[in-house]
């Protein structure tokens, strides 16, 4: 394990010696300058962990030491020094950016160790969270040049300066996500929490007490109080996923929320005050889901002071070798494998396809790709079949027109399909009944190939009563 290296800046020889014997044999490097410059100098050179720095000294005093280290490096951990200490010094340091401050000479060697001991921790976690953070953000970074990409990003900076709700509409898989995340990150309240809610995963039994929390003994199985997510979300960003999924009785208390800015936990009469900005996203037409009755109006104007429409990646195809190229960086570095190449038949033939699951399907097939590609060099033949040409993709839909007409009525019957909307769900059902025989019947498989929800897929079974036994 490397040595922390301790850098000491004091005019005091006597010192500078006393701290040399202290920290080499508690394991430190040690480094000394009698010299605010001379001092300088070696951090540049030496690159130190930490630095002790004496205030009063002749020429350059420690402040503007200090100073200066910080204009290089602000991440620096500065601990200082004094003979001369004062409450209203050590104030005066810490306000500047040291991290603690000492008398000298030092009383007790144990508290100069816990001192580097506790600033060197700080530091490290500090390094962390950074490394942390940059990792989420390129993990969630938009990727692209189109010009539908450039639309919604100049959206996006619109909105992110605001308190404005947003909707964020489109596809299954197109990345709703990373605008929410966009949009919170650069946001002025991109310091506090950004709180996710999945609303098509949560039973819907648990939904309003997941939302909105619930009191020791409010109901059955409630054994521990539960502090809800618009709680939790407080001075930050909820992001409601899968909005259109919420049951009328959710809906009525999240526009409670939204007109009201209060939440009240179940099995409590008293309201909580809560400041959240509010960013929900559907895959469904909500507009056609309020004529239908399954969505409130007034919640959707509430909910769609900014809409933001993210679109299908068909409609992206400038971005799709941006994208595979990102994807290829981004898993080789988390699997630990050297990066691969891909040849520019493969490209264009992920560039040709339609990509039904959008973003979603083309990452996890960039992974299958990285993963299982033996060689380093990613070719067409490496790719899924139904990606390797446009062939296979005709091949696929002309199977589902097949399977529909086995589900469709004889031509004498009388319920033979008479308007678009019944001839679509026709073909609906016979595209789900082939994909779930071509995958098993499994449906946590046979989901994230067709690219939607596994929520969404167990709707449309029961909708369309399909099940492996009735599969004749």
């Amino acid at each position: 394990m490397p040595k922390f290296r301790i850098l000491a800046i004091d005019d005091e020889a006597a010192i500078r010696e006393s701290l040399r014997m202290t920290l080499e044999y508690a394991g430190y490097e040690f480094v000394s300058a009698a010299t605010g410059q001379e001092g300088l100098t070696l951090v540049e050179r030496e690159a130190p962990d930490l630095v002790l720095l004496d205030i009063k000294m002749p020429g350059m005093d420690g402040m503007e030491v200090l100073n200066r280290l910080h204009s290089m490096n602000e991440a620096l951990p500065v601990v200082m020094i004094s003979g001369h200490g004062t409450g209203a010094l050590a104030a005066e340091a810490i306000k500047k950016g040291a991290v603690d401050f000492l008398d000298k000479p030092f009383e007790s060697t144990d508290r100069l160790l816990v001192t580097l001991t506790n600033a060197l921790e700080q530091h490290r976690l500090r390094d962390e969270n950074r490394s942390l953070k940059k990792a989420v953000e390129v993990r969630h970074q938009m990727i692209g040049q189109s010009g539908t990409l450039k639309q919604v990003m100049a959206a996006i900076s619109r909105a992110a300066p605001t308190n404005a709700t947003v909707l964020i509409q489109g596809e299954s898989g197109v990345g709703k996500e990373l605008v929410a995340r966009t949009i919170h990150r650069n946001s002025l309240r991109s310091r506090e929490r950004f709180v996710q809610v999945n609303c098509a995963a949560i039973p819907e039994e648990l939904i309003e007490s997941e939302l909105f929390g619930h009191e020791k003994g409010s109901f059955t199985g409630a054994t521990e109080k539960q502090i809800g997510k618009f709680e939790q979300a407080d001075r930050g960003t909820i992001f409601l996923d899968e909005v259109g999924d919420m049951s009328a009785k959710t809906q009525a208390k999240v526009l409670r929320v939204l007109q009201e800015g209060e939440v009240e936990r179940l099995g409590s009469a008293r309201t909580i005050k809560v400041d959240v900005r509010v960013i929900a996203a559907t895959n469904k037409n909500l507009e056609e889901e309020i004529e239908k009755g399954h969505f409130r109006e007034d919640l959707y104007f509430r909910l769609a002071v900014i809409p933001i429409h993210v679109p299908p990646l068909r409609e992206r195809q400038g971005d799709i070798a941006l994208l595979v190229r990102h994807y290829m960086e981004s898993f080789s570095r988390e699997n630990n494998t050297r990066p691969k190449r891909i040849t520019q038949a493969a490209l264009e033939a992920l560039q040709r396809y339609r990509w039904k699951g959008n973003i979603r399907e083309l990452r996890n097939t960039v992974e299958r790709m990285i993963i299982m590609t033996a060689g380093d060099t990613i070719d067409l033949a490496d790719l899924p079949s139904v990606v390797q040409s446009p062939a296979s993709a005709s091949g696929a839909g002309l199977a589902a027109v097949s399977l529909a007409s086995k589900f469709a009525p004889a031509d004498n019957d009388a319920t033979k399909p008479g308007t678009l909307r019944e001839f679509k769900e026709n073909a609906e059902r016979a595209f789900l009944v082939g994909k779930l025989r071509e995958n098993g019947w499994n449906i946590s498989k046979t989901a994230e190939v067709i690219g939607t929800p596994r929520s969404n897929l167990y709707k449309k079974l029961e909708q369309y009563q399909i099940s492996q036994e009735n599969d004749g």
